[in-house]
């Protein structure tokens, strides 16, 4: 049997929800003049029930990879297994698993996960998550929540994975990107060694212009919370201003040359980030819950009319 799918719709947005695959989007449509239109790449039918495929998913406790599937936490060392073909554990444990539905309606869907329903799961601690999709208006706002469900402090961190069209429609439609980052790690394998230093000029964003043929795998950071992201189709005249709370200490541009997608992700802590903060390189993002404690952050894509 397929997956459920929520489909939440008004005049400006069509957005599509997969609870039991991960709460990931399976696309996110904005009108241009009478009809909706893909700007996130739209996951195929068939595909439902692959997160990666899809046109974003979750990632929760920690955002991209852990070096070697481990990594230690006030002295003590948690070995993990590897869900990437390079050995490392990506994108946290929630994309592959289902979500119970709270609550839903046209315009807003709910959603809960608690890692005491798995017996095995590939994290060490205890938690609960909340992830709620919900259209005002312009607005596709979408909200994670984590709340520390152990008896021990643990190491946390969170992000979403979008993915959107280069060219819809085609060449004259290409999009242009800015991102309000100063700063940018350099990547071994994906994975960051050092801290941040200043953004190099084939990663840097921070005015409007075309996105490039180049290969990229840019982790950014010094982000000014108070500007969005921009994303511009200038054919469609549409532009989607992506805002994100300053716990989304780190953006990745990911994209790969010779496809018509690329992905910008609001994340919060920095690729390998558990294993730099507990080197003192950097907090690299990583933020520590208590017994208790929670941590929430809000995104949210703003179609903005150009004309």
């Amino acid at each position: 049997m397929p997956p459920t799918l929520y489909t939440l719709e008004n005049e400006h947005w069509q957005v599509g929800i997969l609870p039991e695959i991960g709460g990931s989007t399976a696309f996110g449509r904005v009108r241009v003049g009478d009809r909706f239109e893909d700007v996130m790449r739209p996951t195929a039918e068939a595909d439902y029930g692959n997160a990666s495929l899809c046109a974003s998913f979750i990632m929760l406790p920690w955002a991209n990879r852990l070096r070697d599937a481990k990594f230690s936490f006030e002295g003590v060392e948690y070995v993990l297994e590897a869900s990437s073909a390079d050995g490392t554990a990506i994108h946290g444990t929630v994309r592959k698993l289902p979500w119970r539905v709270v609550s839903a309606d046209a315009l807003h869907v709910r959603l809960m996960f608690d890692s005491s329903l798995y017996e095995k799961l590939n994290y060490p601690f205890e938690f609960s998550a909340e992830a709620e999709y919900r259209l005002e208006g312009r607005d596709f706002v979408m909200t994670l929540e984590m709340r520390n469900e152990d008896t021990r402090a643990i190491p946390a961190g969170f992000g979403h994975h979008p993915y959107f069209l280069r060219a819809p429609g085609g060449d004259a439609n290409a999009v242009q990107l800015e991102i309000p980052c100063d700063e940018q790690y350099t990547l071994h394998n994906a994975l960051a060694l050092e801290p941040p230093h200043q953004i190099s000029p084939a990663s840097d964003y921070r005015a409007l212009k075309p996105l490039d043929d180049a290969q990229h795998d840019d982790l950014l950071t010094a982000r000014h919370a108070d500007k969005p992201m921009r994303i511009m189709y200038p054919a469609w005249e549409v532009e989607l201003a992506f805002h994100a709370d300053a716990l989304f200490e780190h953006v990745l541009l990911f994209a790969p040359v010779g496809k018509p997608f690329f992905a910008l992700e609001p994340q919060t802590n920095a690729n390998d980030g558990f294993n730099l903060r507990e080197q003192g390189i950097t907090p690299a993002g990583v933020f520590v819950l208590q017994p208790g404690e929670s941590r929430r952050g809000e995104c949210v894509l703003r179609v903005v009319n150009t004309l």
